[in-house]
């Protein structure tokens, strides 16, 4: 059996479902939406290479390094994509990553739910230890979404990955451990009461 097994995971503003090859043309829209593959900090796959991220994603499923998901919003509209990855079953860690978002549905509940989903799938039903999260150091975008969470900073990984057009990432290292997670819980329940 394998660990995380696939899972849908149901909130108030997303629905996190097991990705699938059928979800490629809808996908493609969403990343249309913001033309969302042409940020330079950030790999999302342009319209035309959907399918094909979604066939590696899916092969790394099957190897038990990653477990993807297929967002969609409360209305049932393709909205993006996000995995747990780095998958490390004998010490119960996860990173949540590989995400991206129609810029229709950013600043919204949507991303704040789904990382409370996942969080807490990952805390209360896997008993992970540790959830990482990662992200171009560059990325401030991302970088304060992660902090709003309350996910703390480990460090820099400097020259950690080598980018599509030839330049070095730099990758910050989030993470939130088991002891947090319940004021993390809280902390969310509270994000996701307010007004938008």
């Amino acid at each position: 059996m394998s660990w995380p097994e696939p899972v849908t995971l149901r909130g108030r503003h997303a629905v996190l479902v097991p990705l699938q090859a059928e979800h490629a043309p809808a996908l493609a829209d969403a990343a249309r939406d913001g033309e969302l593959w042409k940020l330079w900090y950030t790999a999302v796959p342009a319209p035309e290479r959907m399918a094909a991220e979604i066939e590696r994603r899916l092969g790394l499923q099957a190897a038990g390094s990653m477990l993807p998901f297929a967002v969609f919003d409360a209305a049932g509209r393709a909205v993006g994509m996000t995995s747990y990855m780095h998958v490390d079953a004998v010490n119960r860690r996860v990173e949540i990553g590989s995400t991206w978002t129609a810029r229709s549905a950013q600043r919204t509940g949507l991303n704040t739910e789904c990382k409370k989903m996942l969080l807490t799938h990952a805390f209360e039903r896997l008993d992970c230890i540790a959830v990482e999260f990662r992200t171009h150091r560059l990325n401030t975008q991302s970088r304060r979404a992660i902090e709003r969470l309350g996910a703390q900073l480990d460090g820099i990984l400097r020259a950690h990955q080598r980018l599509a057009d030839g330049s070095l990432r730099d990758t910050a290292v989030y993470s939130i451990t088991a002891a947090e997670w319940p004021t993390i819980r809280t902390h969310l329940d509270w994000l996701l009461a307010q007004p938008r």
